[in-house]
C-alpha cells in the first residue's frame, strides 16, 4: 500500500499554523506521511522568508501526487488569502479564507486525494467577526461538513509512557447547559461512537471505557445531584447490554489515578474541563485533538493560535508531529480493519 497522503490546513494566517508547517517541513527529519500543506502559498514564503526556513514550495494542482516526504521541500495545494495577513494581527477580512483551506481539505479527504486532514489552530472570535456568526469551533464544522449528526471530540497524548485518550460527552458548551445536554440516548451514540473508532482508527479489539460521573462523588448516591442516578447508570447499563465494556459513573477526581486508567482504552468525561485539564497537563504540546464519528479521519494541535508568538520562530511544533503521527497510524490502522 502506498503511504497515505495526509492534508494539513494551515490555519489562522495571522497565527503560528502556517510557521508550524514550515519548521517542521524544514527540519531534518522527514515529515511522517505525505503531508501536503493547503494555504496560500505567498503566505507561506512571506512567513518562511522571516524565519529564515529553507524550504522549497512545490504548488500542486489537484491531480497532481503527493510526493514522498524529503525534508526541506512542503507540497502545498493552494488557497488564496483574502487580504494580506501579518503575524499577531487578526484580520476578519481572513475568516472566508481559513474555511475555504478546511473546506479544500474536507473535500480531498470525501474524494481519496487524501487519508487523512490535519488542521493548524484557528482563531473562533474572528471567524465569527468575518460573518459567521454560527462558527463554534472544528469540530462542529467539520461535523456539519460532513452531514454527519454526532461526532465525538477525544485528546490523546503518549507523554506519560502509555497512551493517555480523553474524549468528550459535550464539548464547547457553557458550564449551565450541560447537565440537560447529558440524555441517555445522546450518551449511548457517543459511547457507540468512541467504541467504533477504537477498533477502527486504533486497533483495540474490545475497547474498555472508563466513564466520569457529571457531579462530584459521582453523584454520591443521589446526594449531590441525580444525573448519574436517572441518565448516566441506565446508559451505561443499556450499552453492557450490548457488549461494551464500560467502567463507571466513576468520581472525575480520582478516576484519572493508576488505578483506574490501567486497562481502560480511553476515557469519557461529561464536560470540557473536566477531562481536558488532566489531559492537557499529562501532555500539553505533545498530545492531538483527534474527531471520531466523521467519514473522514482529522487530527489536530492540542492548542491555540498563539498570536503573541507569532513570527517569532518560538513556537513548539511537538503537537502539530504528534497530530501528524496519529493521523498517519489512523490511516493505517483503517486500511487494515
Amino acid at each position: 500500500m502506498s503511504t497515505p497522503v495526509l492534508a494539513v490546513t494551515t490555519g489562522e494566517p495571522a497565527g503560528i499554523g502556517p510557521e508550524l508547517v514550515l519548521m517542521l517541513a524544514a527540519a531534518p527529519a522527514p515529515l511522517p506521511g505525505r503531508v501536503v500543506a493547503v494555504g496560500d502559498p505567498d503566505l507561506l514564503a512571506e512567513r518562511a522568508g522571516r524565519l529564515d526556513l529553507d524550504v522549497e514550495l512545490r504548488v500542486l494542482d489537484d491531480d497532481q501526487e503527493v510526493p514522498a516526504p524529503c525534508p526541506g521541500v512542503l507540497p502545498v495545494w493552494p488557497v488564496a488569502l483574502r487580504v494580506p495577513a501579518e503575524p499577531g494581527r487578526l484580520d476578519p477580512g481572513n475568516a472566508d479564507y481559513v474555511l475555504e483551506v478546511l473546506d479544500r481539505a474536507i473535500a480531498a479527504c470525501r474524494e481519496g486525494r487524501a487519508q487523512a486532514m490535519v488542521t493548524a489552530p484557528l482563531h473562533k472570535g474572528v471567524i465569527i467577526e468575518g460573518g459567521h456568526p454560527r462558527f463554534t469551533g472544528h469540530t462542529e464544522y467539520l461535523r456539519d461538513a460532513c452531514g454527519i449528526e454526532e461526532v465525538v471530540m477525544m485528546l490523546a497524548t503518549r507523554a506519560t509512557g502509555r497512551e493517555l485518550r480523553v474524549a468528550l460527552a459535550t464539548t464547547h458548551l457553557p458550564l449551565r447547559e450541560v447537565p440537560s445536554a447529558i440524555t441517555i440516548d445522546g450518551l449511548c451514540r457517543v459511547l457507540r461512537i468512541l467504541d467504533h473508532d477504537l477498533k477502527r482508527h486504533f486497533g483495540v479489539r474490545q475497547p474498555r471505557i472508563a466513564v466520569c460521573g457529571l457531579n462530584p462523588h459521582a453523584g454520591e448516591g443521589g446526594h449531590l445531584g441525580r444525573e448519574e442516578i436517572d441518565v448516566l447508570v441506565p446508559a451505561l447499563t443499556r450499552l453492557r447490554e450490548e457488549g461494551l465494556l464500560l467502567d463507571g459513573p466513576l468520581p472525575a477526581d480520582t478516576l484519572f489515578t493508576p488505578r483506574h486508567l490501567e486497562g481502560a482504552d480511553a476515557v469519557l468525561a461529561m464536560y470540557h474541563d473536566q477531562g481536558l485539564p488532566v489531559l492537557k497537563y499529562a501532555g500539553f504540546g505533545r498530545a492531538a485533538n483527534i474527531t471520531l464519528g466523521l467519514p473522514i479521519i482529522r487530527t489536530s494541535v492540542d492548542h491555540g493560535t498563539a498570536l503573541d508568538l507569532a513570527g517569532s520562530g518560538r513556537a513548539d511544533t511537538g503537537s502539530l508531529r504528534v497530530a501528524l503521527e496519529m493521523a498517519l497510524e489512523m490511516a493505517n490502522a483503517s486500511r487494515l480493519s
